[in-house]
């Protein structure tokens, strides 16, 4: 690939929000909820989550405050990228709605008849070459930062228009196929939670007659452990007898860098905490351990340091870090076991918020105490539906791992698109 002599900052406008505007506007005049249609979503810099905008905005503005920062304000299609924290991320905002930049997030507006589109400058930053550049004068320690200066400073590639076209449309509809199948996992776990909320929380599943349980005056019966009552003839176990549950196995650290790997040896690879959330792979070693800690289809895996994330893990035989807990289905589904632990788990996460960096220990894990139907069929509906989840994860992973193969070959010309 030829490179231009051309930089970001000279086919369009990069901004950020000022120090000073952010004490005088911005402070007081936002809220957690948006009052009514004058108020618009204030972005931050974990607005953008793995090149989208997450809606589940934290932030609102006035939009009244909003007309009175016009270099903030996001009316026109633009990039929009943290610059603080998790640098290297980016999304396209495609303008179909009004917002404003808030603290640690820049935007990156093109200038008309640019020769570039938004799409593609997305996917060249995103890919290895661009991420290099991007990065490549970061600054700070714990936290990364990069400065407005560092972005304008971005060479770019000569690509005419007509290629930029194809490329997108390349890497644009495997992305989109990534973004359906998210969308049926979030319909299919919104199934789930219906399920057991009917089961597990209103107790109105169907009696012997077809009848919603407790409405039609189910007996129930108090259970001391819980400390509530609960339907007759269902049991109490801990979660360590209702389910195989194992803690990782504490690597050595050189062997996650790649470049210490003993090369005579196959790399494997380890999951870390940081993975649990996507399902990602973020390092592999050749220590031998155990086959205990290697992973099944369906494993429940559960961060143990900073967030708690919880999932689902879609693949075989790879390896658990320590600091991880791996729960593992016996007889009850695994997934009425995440239903029942999710709200004690979301209890100690904030409960650590106040602490540097919060912690699980065996003995919270020990404290868990699961409730057992008398219906043993009923864990077929959920598995059903985890299996559903499961086999989207799967399509979700092989969409990744041929969008991010095509990305630099594309990028770099050694692949062509007709």
């Amino acid at each position: 690939m030829e490179w231009t002599n051309k930089t970001i900052g000279d086919i369009a406008f990069v901004t950020k929000l000022a120090g000073f505007e952010h004490t005088k506007y911005i402070q007081g005049n936002c809220t957690h909820e948006r009052k009514d249609d004058s108020f618009i979503p204030l972005f931050i810099g974990k607005t953008v989550r793995d090149g989208r905008i997450d809606k589940n905005f934290d932030w609102y503005i006035p939009k009244s405050i909003a007309d009175q920062l016009p270099r903030s304000f996001l009316k026109r299609k633009c990039l929009v990228l943290p610059y603080v924290g998790t640098i290297g991320d980016l999304a396209v905002f495609d303008a179909s709605y009004d917002a404003l930049l808030g603290s640690n997030i820049a935007k990156i507006e093109l200038n008309p008849n640019c020769g570039y589109s938004e799409e593609f400058i997305y996917y060249y930053l995103k890919s290895p070459r661009g991420q290099t550049v991007l990065l490549k004068d970061e600054q700070g320690g714990i936290q990364k930062n990069i400065t407005m200066e560092a972005i304008r400073n971005v060479l770019l590639p000569d690509v005419d228009e007509n290629n930029q076209k194809k490329i997108v449309s390349v890497l644009s509809a495997l992305d989109d196929k990534i973004a359906l199948n998210k969308k049926m996992n979030q319909k299919l776990e919104a199934m789930a939670k219906r399920l057991y909320d009917y089961w597990f929380v209103q107790y109105d599943f169907p009696d012997k007659n077809g009848r919603p349980y407790k409405t039609t005056g189910g007996p129930m019966t108090y259970n001391p452990t819980l400390k509530r009552e609960i339907p007759e003839g269902w049991g109490v176990k801990s979660l360590f007898d209702c389910s195989d549950v194992l803690y990782g196995f504490p690597y050595a650290t050189e062997p996650f860098d790649e470049e210490n790997l003993d090369t005579s040896t196959k790399p494997y690879p380890v999951i870390r905490i940081r993975d649990i959330k996507d399902n990602t792979i973020s390092a592999k070693t050749t220590e031998t351990v155990d086959d205990k800690y290697r992973t099944k289809v369906n494993d429940l895996l559960i961060g143990m340091d900073g967030y708690f994330h919880m999932s689902f893990w879609p693949r075989n035989d790879d390896y658990v870090n320590q600091r991880i807990t791996r729960i593992r289905q016996k007889e009850l589904s695994v997934m009425i076991i995440y239903h029942q632990i999710a709200p004690f788990i979301k209890f100690k996460e904030d409960q650590a918020k106040g602490s540097t960096v919060g912690h699980l220990s065996d003995k919270d894990m020990k404290q868990i105490n699961i409730l057992v139907p008398n219906n043993p069929r009923l864990s077929e509906k959920f598995d059903s539906i985890l299996n559903l989840i499961t086999k989207n994860k799967q399509k979700i992973y092989r969409l990744t791992k041929l969008r991010d193969k095509l990305l630099p070959l594309l990028m770099n010309g050694q692949v062509e698109v007709e």
